[in-house]
């Protein structure tokens, strides 16, 4: 079984390492006094192509080189590709293009202008196959010593100096994106970045969500608590719950209910440590970046999918045994306050095979939402709560529940359908990381095909269709269905079956949350789009103010599950849909788009320099410092100098708040 599953695990793992199709090493030559070349080796396996500096707009990434940092340094002339350059005809880019198969070798050279000197840089390049393209890849390189020239043999190239003032640095800096237009007519660039907090704090908050969203996460992680009762690991430890507080009674009825108070408490503290202990590690805003980070998602993914194969009967997690007899034994033996401690830590240990997939989808699901740092702890609040309550219950009433661990075939029913939930959010943290990075392995339609076969399983197996291996099987009675099993069975299905008009645009409201937005979707005849007319805030404004229009700057993300139910559920609305396509101006600025930019950009900010080297640094960085805002989504009117016309809006499904809050920035802007 485990040779089974790591064979799995190492199967899912070979996309995360498709890099491995083309290796680059740095090296560097001294040439001069005052020069050095640094050259990048890049070998490719058979069938890949490493792509040369000379591409036209509109293909594949050429090869570049880009500078992060540079002092007593700077380029001279550009990158140069070596010898085997092919040149022929793309049939998918449609161009012709220059390319290297099995060796490529670009030569970058660095003139030494001071003694000291340090430069810090990368090259970007691009590669493919006949089938698959990698997502632009850096290679990091540091020219850094202290045998330079005695004097400065020139000043610093200005195409390599990073900008001082953090607002006209950011706003004067190209989008990777697309060119940014260097002033915006009579307004220059570095207004648009000016500061608006208070104007915009001056029309009030009509969406403050905070309280709202922490208790959707107690809600979620109560829940959580709820199925954590149901599973086979939790339900045997009622008969030992039972059997110690009754020899700790001893018709002392309020001793009997001091203890069972003391052991529900502790059930609550245990939990929540593991989610304070979750916020200490990771804050808000990092975990907010993890969000969208490749390997971050990509090990949940692995991590889900060892889960849904364990509940499925493929193997079983569990603890060390050794573990929970000590702790058991302990508690046996201790008396007063601490035993009844380590029984309820005797809980969490025997329990953690099928409580830890729940934890674990919880606690990465509140972590990456990003909300508040409080978000771990309140969610593993309502998990220990709705865990505690009833265990607090057996502790108070042990002889009337002797009989109440009575289980059955029903428990492994409950683990399966557990499983197979696993396996569907699993593919949401893998879209999540697909989404960010670009690599369009995960686009709607492969998502949706997952997700309708995943359901649909779920509803044969309750139907009686399928067994897996630790299911019973009595041949007198056969494979007869449950009337519970078959109503969510049912249930199962029709989910399957509302999902499958998706495969060709339908909306699909009731999963916009987890699949990837129908921007992916090759195949649509839903002509009811709204799409944002520019993903550049400076063109966006230019082009707002060229055609006397108001602008809504919408900060989204590519993991932002808000996001997308807003997109679905409110912007599709006809009356939504006038508004955004016909009086505004609509500009996404995704915040967690790993595109790097031209060169990194140095900023000032809380009085620490902070480095934007991505398109979504920079605009993750214009909500923080223009509006004082950093979740997801954030909604905001301005006029086309770049000031508020209304309140700020988040997340809310209120249609009619939505149309109210564009009609009233409209006449705003009309005044």
């Amino acid at each position: 079984m485990f040779k089974r599953s790591l064979s799995f695990v190492l199967l899912a793992m070979l996309a995360v390492f498709a890099y491995a199709q083309v290796d680059f090493k740095v090296s560097y030559k001294r040439v001069s006094p005052t020069e050095v070349d640094v050259i990048f080796t890049g070998k490719a396996a058979p069938g890949w192509h490493i792509y040369g500096t000379n591409i036209p707009d509109g293909g594949p990434t050429p090869a570049s080189f880009n500078i992060d940092s540079a002092k007593g340094a700077r380029l001279k002339g550009g990158l140069k590709g070596g010898p085997g350059l092919h040149t022929s005809v793309d049939p998918i880019f449609e161009m012709e293009v220059s390319y290297y198969e099995g060796t490529a070798t670009f030569t970058q050279r660095v003139e030494l202008t001071e003694k000291d000197y340090d430069l810090q840089g990368y090259l970007k390049f691009g590669a493919c196959n006949d089938e698959n393209c990698l997502p632009p890849t850096s290679i990091d390189c540091v020219v850094k010593g202290s045998d330079g020239p005695t004097a400065a043999a020139a000043a610093p190239a200005e195409d390599n100096v990073l900008p001082e003032a953090p607002e006209t640095a950011v706003a004067a800096t190209d989008s990777a994106a697309a060119p940014m237009p260097a002033a915006t007519d009579s307004v220059a660039a570095n207004a648009l970045w000016t500061p608006v907090i208070d104007r915009l704090n001056a029309f009030g908050n009509e969406n403050d969500t905070t309280g709202k969203s922490l208790w959707v996460i107690f809600g979620l992680g109560f829940l959580g608590g709820l199925v954590a009762l149901l599973t086979p690991c939790v339900w045997p430890i009622i008969p030992m719950t039972v059997s110690f507080f009754l020899k700790r009674a001893k018709g002392d009825r309020a001793k009997g209910i001091r203890d069972a108070v003391t052991y529900g408490v502790s059930i609550v503290v245990i939990y929540v440590a593991l989610g304070l202990i979750i916020t200490t590690i990771f804050g808000a805003s990092a975990l907010n970046d993890l969000s969208t980070n490749a390997v971050f998602n990509i090990l949940f993914f692995l991590m889900l999918v060892v889960f849904a194969a364990s509940f499925l009967g493929g193997f079983e997690i569990t603890l060390p045994s050794s573990w929970t007899s000590s702790v058991d034994s302990k508690a046996e033996s201790t008396t007063g306050l601490l035993s009844i401690f380590l029984m309820a830590f005797t809980l969490c240990l025997v329990s953690f095979s099928c409580t830890g997939p729940i934890i674990g989808f919880l606690l990465v699901e509140v972590s990456t939402s990003g909300g508040t740092s409080l978000a771990p702890t309140i969610g593993m609040l309502g998990f220990a709560i709705a865990l505690a309550i009833p265990f607090t219950l057996f502790a108070l009433f042990p002889s009337m529940l002797k009989k109440t661990s009575r289980g059955g075939n029903w428990m492994n029913q409950v683990k399966v359908c557990l499983g197979l939930l696993e396996l569907a959010f699993a593919f949401k943290f893998l879209s999540v990381a697909d989404l960010a990075y670009g690599w369009r392995l995960l686009d709607r339609e492969p998502f949706l095909c997952i997700w309708i076969g995943i359901f649909a399983t779920m509803a044969f197996y309750l139907f009686g269709w399928l067994r897996f291996p630790h299911d019973e099987y009595d041949p007198d009675e056969g494979s007869k269905t449950s009337v519970p099993a078959y109503f969510v069975g049912l249930a199962s299905f029709a989910f399957a079956v509302y999902m499958i008009p998706g495969l060709w645009g339908a909306p699909c409201k009731a999963v916009s949350a987890f699949a990837p937005p129908k921007t992916t979707q090759d195949f649509d005849l839903d002509h009811v789009k709204v799409e944002p007319m520019f993903l550049d805030y400076e063109q966006g404004m230019a082009y707002a103010r060229a055609n006397h229009k108001p602008v809504m700057v919408d900060f989204t993300g590519f993991g932002c599950v808000n996001c997308r139910k807003m997109e679905l559920a409110v912007w599709h609305d006809v009356k939504v849909r006038d508004y955004l396509t016909k009086d505004y101006v609509l500009i996404s600025l995704y915040v967690d788009d790993k595109t790097p930019l031209p060169s990194p950009i140095i900023v000032e900010e809380n009085g620490q320099q902070v480095k934007l080297r991505t398109v979504g640094d920079r605009w993750s960085y214009l909500q923080r410092s223009k509006f004082g805002a950093n979740a997801q989504p954030f909604y905001v009117l301005l006029d086309n100098d770049g000031m508020p016309i209304g309140p700020s809006r988040s997340y809310n499904e209120d249609i009619d708040a939505y149309v109210d809050f564009l009609k009233a920035g409209l006449e705003e802007y009309r005044k």
